[in-house]
């Protein structure tokens, strides 16, 4: 009915179009045989022998037809809400996932003792598998793995530890930092989610007597990457202090990159003109700074020295305290220094695995990193920043020069793995 009441076209049949019709096509050497006046007058255009009225000059004082709305932000605020939703929509996308209780003891097989591998301070660390996409279990060796670390009931401290872990890795992210999947928090039940590591932790590797997967190159590998998230850490806009490195918390993945680890004692490093921190000394024996054990001021320095004693381990294979027979603790690094600084016995501190594949003149600039780093004095020890441009300095280094490694560096003579146990009885002179 609609239709019936609206007017037709009227059409004359003697008008002309203004133009040809759909179709006919005008070529350059036709259109420019026209003459120039009479391209804008009344004057008729032939085409293919027939007559079209040439297209008239539009008027200046005509308005122009508004035009519809493009598509997107057109104004100012209309882009600053649009960039705010994006940067919105970027931060939910990276939000950790709210797991069930049930999801997750069921993805470890009721956090069974086949699945646990490994134990900290405030909780254990089972294996389990979930379904990427879905987030729901899956059976063991299928779907996506993960670490899932369950905290010890009725512990004050982990609590905080927990919450503090949580904090800090839903806020930062890099490559060299363990990536969070998701938590847990369900009454007594406190438990975060973790990317798997297949590699497990490079205490496990120097741990173990006779492990050949740490080469040299691998081992300068992880100290660059290691340093790279600690780094990362150090010149955020706040920066963070990890305040517990050690080589337990540094985990591999299948390629050997590394991955800092466990931030329940990260704390906010000083920031305007604060020099230090004062806080309770937390941390772990043989890696925590003097400075810090004696006055309880924490800063970014601090991290250094930690980082100071990774590196010793990873050049020496030999734990950062060891435990005598009559119980009493030594520390590597107050034993190693003598040798580091003495090009002659600095082959009794690598790690005997090594063999003869390595570079001596590499191993030098390394124990001359470590002992800038291990420097009793805080504020004459590098930035993380230092640190890092030296490491890959040695790294670019070992990749351009292409050494023939085997025969460069035959020690003349190597002490045991925990060679500072011998070290009183072969005092360096």
């Amino acid at each position: 009915m609609g239709n019936c009441l609206k007017k037709k076209k009227l059409e004359d049949p003697n008008r002309d179009d203004a133009r040809p019709p759909t179709g006919v096509r005008i070529s350059l050497q036709q259109k420019n045989s026209v003459p120039i006046q009479g391209r804008n007058s009344e004057a008729p255009m032939t085409v293919q022998g027939r007559n079209y009225t040439s297209i008239q000059k539009r008027n200046p004082t005509r308005k122009r037809r508004p035009r519809g709305k493009k598509h997107g932000p057109n104004t100012q605020r209309d882009r600053s809400l649009a960039r705010a939703i994006k940067k919105e929509e970027v931060l939910h996308a990276y939000r950790p996932t709210q797991f069930s209780y049930n999801v997750l003891h069921a993805a470890t097989n009721k956090f069974s003792n086949k699945n646990l591998i490994g134990r900290g301070g405030f909780g254990d660390v089972f294996k389990g598998w979930i379904h990427s996409c879905a987030k729901t279990p899956a059976k063991p060796n299928d779907g996506q793995a993960i670490a899932v670390k369950r905290l010890r009931n009725k512990q004050p401290q982990g609590h905080e530890a927990w919450q503090n872990e949580l904090n800090f890795l839903t806020k930062i992210s890099h490559q060299n930092l363990v990536k969070l999947i998701g938590y847990c928090c369900e009454c007594e039940h406190k438990i975060l989610v973790y990317e798997y590591m297949p590699k497990g932790s490079l205490d496990a590797h120097l741990s173990k007597e006779r492990d050949t997967e740490l080469t040299w190159g691998r081992r300068i590998k992880i100290a660059v990457g290691v340093a790279r998230g600690l780094d990362h850490l150090h010149t955020v806009p706040r920066p963070i202090i990890h305040r517990d490195l050690k080589t337990s918390n540094v985990l591999l993945d299948a390629d050997f990159n590394p991955k800092l680890s466990d931030f329940g004692l990260a704390k906010y490093g000083p920031h305007d003109h604060e020099t230090h921190v004062s806080t309770r000394v937390l941390g772990t024996k043989g890696y925590v700074a003097p400075e810090y054990i004696g006055t309880g001021h924490l800063t970014l320095k601090s991290d250094v020295y930690s980082f100071g004693v990774v590196l010793l381990e990873i050049l020496s294979g030999s734990s950062a305290v060891d435990r005598f027979s009559n119980g009493m603790l030594e520390n590597l690094a107050d034993h190693a220094k003598p040798y580091l600084s003495n090009k002659l016995r600095l082959p009794h501190v690598i790690d005997k695995r090594l063999g003869s594949n390595f570079s001596m003149e590499e191993a030098q600039e390394l124990a001359e990193i470590i002992l800038q780093c291990l420097n009793s004095d805080a504020n004459s020890r590098p930035t993380m920043t230092e640190v890092l441009s030296s490491l890959e300095q040695l790294e670019q280094h070992r990749d351009s020069s292409k050494h023939n490694l085997r025969g460069l560096a035959a020690p003349q003579k190597v002490l045991p793995l925990n060679f500072h146990r011998d070290i009183k009885e072969n005092p360096v002179s």
